[in-house]
């Protein structure tokens, strides 16, 4: 069985990508499945930039096709914020995710509601020799100023999503993996990996 490596050391995304790609025949890896220690700084000034960046330089490392995605939370009120800076949005360094959910809602505290917001994701699929297509999904939905849920990571306990009047965070794996932005990208992406690993 070939082998695809995933370019995250987010153990909550990990699982989620390993679900949605539970049907294709490909054997998923993680960096510490492989022992990579390469940390990629992400620079890039686009979710493309900063997924292809990730993907290339983990396939050239790995020799494995690479599959790496970069996602934001973009608040309208906050004018796209905190977007590419989703995973480091906090006024202090080593911060978790309830700190940069606090520090949202502070930052949104003034503004009138409902907060519109959506989930981004691009997906960047790199071969070691450099080859890279990207695939993208969005989830719609609105920041609320109560945590809600046990599931999912990151700002899924205050993202509702619309249509549901649930939060992320309270939705089970199978129904996130339905409707989420990276499922949406992973879910477009399995045509080319179906392609990559003939």
């Amino acid at each position: 069985m070939q082998k695809l490596l995933i370019g995250t050391r987010n153990s909550g995304k990990f699982a989620e990508i390993q679900a949605l790609l539970a049907e294709t025949r490909i054997e998923l890896v993680s960096l510490s499945d492989i022992g990579l220690e390469l940390t990629v700084d992400e620079v890039g000034a686009t979710y493309r930039e900063n997924a292809a960046l990730k993907a290339q330089a983990y396939a050239r490392a790995s020799g494995l096709i690479t599959l790496a995605d970069d996602s934001g939370l973009e608040v309208d009120a906050l004018d796209g914020a905190p977007g590419l800076y989703s995973s480091r949005y906090a006024p202090q360094p080593g911060a978790t995710d309830a700190d940069r959910r606090v520090h949202l809602l502070k930052n949104l505290s003034g503004h009138p509601r409902p907060w519109r917001a959506r989930f981004c994701c691009v997906v960047a699929l790199a071969t070691p020799e450099g080859d890279t297509q990207f695939t993208e999904g969005a989830c719609p939905g609105e920041i609320i100023p109560e945590e809600r849920g046990q599931f999912g990571f990151g700002y899924d306990p205050i993202f509702l999503v619309e249509g549901k009047g649930l939060t992320m965070a309270e939705l089970p794996m199978d129904e996130k993996n339905a409707l989420s932005h990276r499922a949406r990208a992973v879910k477009a992406a399995v045509p080319l990996l179906v392609s990559l690993f003939g």
